[in-house]
């Protein structure tokens, strides 16, 4: 199926013409742009698929040819490690460096880093020449190349600010400005969301969401705090879990791995979701993220605007990305361009910020981290390795090194899975439902725990007996109801029920 665009309505269609306004519609992948290089100025130039043949810089008019899909600065300090790697420190000062995931330009020319490279890497000896070298390294050339490559591209710039603006204008247009909020979580794409947001609403206090998971970088911690302080007109709540010690739960359950991210509901859904329903308990939100199309399979499954669907890991909410569409080349087009601060752990070489130590982080990310923040990785490393011999792996070094425990599955091995946790008693007024001990009371922490099944519903639930109610949300239909409850011999108790599904065995 071809899908199209309205760029009247920012709407996706299968139509030649759009339901809602009528407007001519554009092939989506007609959209995204792609990368040249003027090899005079030394700069990449971004290009329309769709536009008519246009082969000459805008700036010294020479002829420009295909380079690649995207692109990304590489700042003077990624620059200097790079030539550390390569053994030729400040060889390319002078010159004109971009790069894509593990390939680098300079000058236009690829230069490769391979994973190898990053494993076999003297970390001691880097970190020695970097210190060495810093007060030789500076910003005078990048800074040349990049004032180039914002008017270059100025074109791009005007566009993609005011098609993100008149997004942000029309999706917002239904909700009072107090219920419109910004989920920041200090990485490059929420910090240009929360900047477009505010420009576009004109509205300088608007709420900010913070999720705080205690796994975040220190520039992340760093930048956070100067955002708050250079908008001191913003709401700025901080969503952390301060009742569960990450290293703790991983000693109990084990580490998170790809297919076992526990972490995210635990220390970044729920504490973010326990904010929004303090301060919207009973009003639906609108919140502006900075999900983008292209930064992953799953991600590009989503759509700009999603109010019923899985992306919606958070309920309550519509959420709507105005960068739905941009690429990394354009993230930075406008951070540079509209001279924006940013997180410094991009300068150091870091293509994506998140939790530092997240199974989905890649070899790259992990070698900076053994530079850039050694006490907290050899502290993660060192964890894991003690993991890999409580759970029998006979090479724990060479499990934790090569990356297997990322793919790990399941709890064999693990203590916790070995002991009776959960206990239970079948309901014997109910069908399809069992009665849980638990260890204290129900409360939104437990409730919460729910939110991968489907949408969280308390108003569903009779109020009279406290039940919640749990929603497929392909369907809108009520599969779970969850019940404070009374049971001999167990001090406090939940019951659960499964509701119009096929096989409630299999849920339960």
């Amino acid at each position: 199926m071809i899908f199209l665009w309205c760029v009247n309505c920012s709407k996706e269609t299968v139509k030649n013409t759009c339901d809602i306004c009528g407007s001519e519609t554009i092939k989506v992948d007609e959209r995204i742009p792609v990368i040249y290089w003027c090899d005079e100025c030394k700069i990449p130039l971004i290009k329309l698929q769709d536009m008519e043949t246009q082969d000459t810089c805008p700036l010294c008019k020479n002829k420009i040819s295909y380079l690649c899909v995207d692109l990304r600065p590489v700042f003077p300090e990624e620059r200097l490690l790079l030539e550390i790697i390569k053994g030729c420190p400040l060889e390319y000062k002078d010159k004109s460096v971009w790069a894509m995931d593990n390939r680098y330009y300079i000058d236009g020319k690829t230069l490769t880093i391979s994973k190898t490279e990053y494993q076999q890497a003297d970390i001691d000896k880097i970190i020695k020449d970097l210190s060495e070298y810093k007060k030789l390294n500076d910003y005078k050339s990048f800074d040349k190349y990049i004032s180039k490559f914002i008017k270059a591209n100025s074109d791009r710039l005007s566009e993609i600010f005011n098609e993100a603006s008149n997004f942000i204008q029309k999706t917002s247009q239904n909700y009072p400005e107090e219920n419109v909020v910004i989920s920041f979580s200090g990485g490059k794409d929420s910090t240009v969301t929360a900047d477009l947001v505010m420009r576009a609403l004109s509205n300088p206090s608007m709420v900010h969401i913070f999720g705080n998971t205690t796994l975040e970088f220190p520039t992340t911690i760093e930048y956070a705090k100067r955002y708050r302080e250079n908008q001191p007109f913003s709401i700025f709540r901080i969503a952390k879990n301060n009742e569960q010690d990450f290293y703790s739960v991983c000693n109990d359950i084990g580490a998170p791995a790809r297919m076992l991210r526990w972490c995210c509901t635990m220390f970044k859904t729920g504490p973010i979701t326990r904010i929004l329903n303090s301060l919207y308990p009973e009003t639906d939100i609108l919140t502006f993220y900075g999900i983008r199309k292209c930064e992953s399979v799953s991600r590009s499954k989503y759509n700009r605007v999603e109010d019923n669907s899985e992306s919606v890991k958070i309920q309550k909410q519509k959420v709507a990305s105005p960068i739905f569409l941009w690429k990394d080349i354009d993230i930075w087009l406008y951070i540079l361009g509209e001279e924006v601060d940013f997180n410094y752990a991009y300068r150091l070489g870091y293509d994506r910020v998140g939790c530092w130590c997240c199974p989905n982080n890649s070899t790259r990310a992990e070698f900076l981290s053994k530079i850039y923040m050694p006490e907290e990785y050899n502290k993660w490393h060192n964890f894991l390795i003690d993991f890999a011999k409580k759970i029998g792996k006979p090479d724990p070094e060479v499990y934790v090194d090569t990356g297997a425990w990322k793919a790990r599955q399941g709890g064999n091995g693990v203590k916790a899975a070995q002991d009776v946790k959960i206990k239970f008693t079948n309901c014997t007024t109910e069908d399809n439902a069992k009665v849980f001990q638990l260890n204290r009371p129900v409360d939104g922490t437990f409730t919460e725990l729910f939110i991968p099944f489907g949408k969280i519903a308390p108003e569903l639930g009779r109020k009279l007996i406290k039940e919640t109610i749990i929603i497929d949300m392909a369907t809108n239909v009520p599969i779970i109801s969850i019940q404070p409850f009374n049971q001999e011999n167990f001090e406090y108790s939940v019951k659960i029920k499964v509701l119009n599904v096929e096989k409630p065995d299999d849920l339960l």
